[in-house]
């Protein structure tokens, strides 16, 4: 009896390996259980406190969002059957405004919401949360999405105080240790000095405000109209926001040798060298192939497998070096078979360091900037990553594509997608 149970949970694990395509010509090839994606956008990105979306709840950006999806890949909102939201900063997870968002912005109380947070992956972990779900056969449509208000909620109140308990073990009490501060550590622990994160975080504006002035973020993003109010004056007024309002003309290696470090005095990270905070939202419709041929939804892209690791908390910017080996081999192409990399640069140290690690052409990751330009709101940059892949693989005709990020308290995520 427990060999029959045995065989039947060994041969399961064997077929859910199986349904992940493996080796380059078969992540390729279309089948009709390939989870695909018909849509993907985002909001505009603007600066936390200062931008034209700081006075926007999230949820009100969720809204938004989930509007322009409905709208833009003209899917029947009642045939959406589970929406995953990661957001990181929300009291409660956001679990009550989320759900509240999805029924303002057309969805019927038939479709099911949930909030998650893993940290700076929660977009991605959604989308890949929705993907298994569909997989599985749980569901047959789904949304991943990510959102923050780091204008709102971005602060000490966001972590909770530790317990003794905690406090008392040594690698849990690491933890809560800043992000700045550790970066610091492990960029001198790694020997990243500042003219390399300088350089890179230079070369990130400079690529952003190229992609801006060519529109080649129009495509992507879904422009919003918002209550703002001036700092300057205080006068509250209704504005359009269609660009990401971080990107900077004219930042050199020299001019951000000149910003103060932010952690330390003999530091090298600063301002212009991490990641901006910001306030942004992103979603991404998800089906079967077969779902969207027979709905006649344009297909995009497809989502080929995703992986999830952990690393030390203080080393916690080693993340996607970490993650992107384990989901390569998990669908059998090497890194040369990537033809675009989407990592996100939560530091400059972190990013260039991972690059290097790991040998990849430095031409193909982030060809339009990161979010060292156009900023990270925390839980929507996984979900963001996904448009802005897609949109720069059909530009130049290219189909393989890998998003990653590092992740708060020592993680690292990453995910294969195929263009259309």
């Amino acid at each position: 009896m427990l060999k029959g149970k045995d065989f039947t949970v060994t041969s399961h694990l064997a077929s859910s390996e199986a349904d992940i395509p493996r080796g380059r010509e078969s992540i390729l090839s279309k089948s009709p259980s390939d989870i695909v994606v018909t849509c993907a956008l985002r909001t505009p990105f603007t600066r936390g406190g200062k931008g034209g979306l700081k006075d926007t709840a999230a949820a009100d950006l969720l809204v938004h969002a989930f509007k322009s999806l409905i709208s833009r890949s003209k899917i029947d909102p009642a045939a959406v059957e589970d929406i995953a939201v990661g957001s990181v900063l929300p009291p409660g997870g956001g679990a009550t405004e989320f759900r509240a968002a999805a029924l303002a912005a057309g969805f019927p109380e038939s479709t099911a919401v949930k909030s998650l947070n893993r940290q700076c992956s929660s977009g991605l972990q959604a989308c890949a949360d929705i993907a298994n779900a569909i997989r599985s056969g749980m569901i047959d449509i789904g949304i991943g999405a990510g959102v923050e208000s780091m204008s709102s909620q971005y602060g000490p109140g966001a972590v909770t105080e530790f317990s003794e308990l905690l406090d008392s073990h040594p690698e849990a009490k690491n933890c809560k240790v800043p992000m700045g501060v550790l970066s610091e550590k492990m960029a001198k622990d790694r020997n990243i000095t500042r003219a390399v994160q300088d350089a890179f975080a230079a070369s990130s504006y400079q690529k952003a405000f190229k992609a801006q002035q060519d529109g080649k973020f129009d495509e992507e993003i879904s422009p919003i109209t918002v209550k703002f109010t001036d700092p300057k004056t205080e006068e509250t007024k209704t504005v359009t926001v269609s660009k990401d309002d971080g990107i900077r003309p004219g930042v050199t290696a020299e001019s951000l040798s000149k910003v103060r470090p932010a952690f330390a005095k003999d530091g090298s990270i600063h301002g212009g060298n991490a990641s901006q905070i910001s306030d942004g939202a992103a979603a991404v419709l998800m089906m079967k192939r077969e779902t969207a041929e027979r709905l006649g939804q344009t297909i995009i892209g497809k989502f080929v497998g995703s992986a999830v690791v952990g690393v030390k908390p203080l080393l916690m910017g080693i993340g996607p070096w970490k993650a992107i080996p384990v989901v390569l081999e998990k669908v059998g192409i090497s890194k040369d078979e990537v033809d675009v990399w989407e990592i996100n640069e939560a530091f400059a140290s972190q990013c260039a360091w991972c690059m290097q690690e790991l040998g990849l052409d430095e031409r193909k990751v982030n060809p339009n900037g990161g979010a060292i330009a156009f900023g990270h709101p925390l839980g929507c940059t996984g979900a963001r990553q996904v448009s802005t892949l897609f949109n720069e693989l059909g530009r130049t005709g290219q189909k393989v594509g890998v998003t990653s990020m590092c992740v708060g308290t020592g993680m690292g995520m990453a995910a294969v997608w195929v263009k259309e």
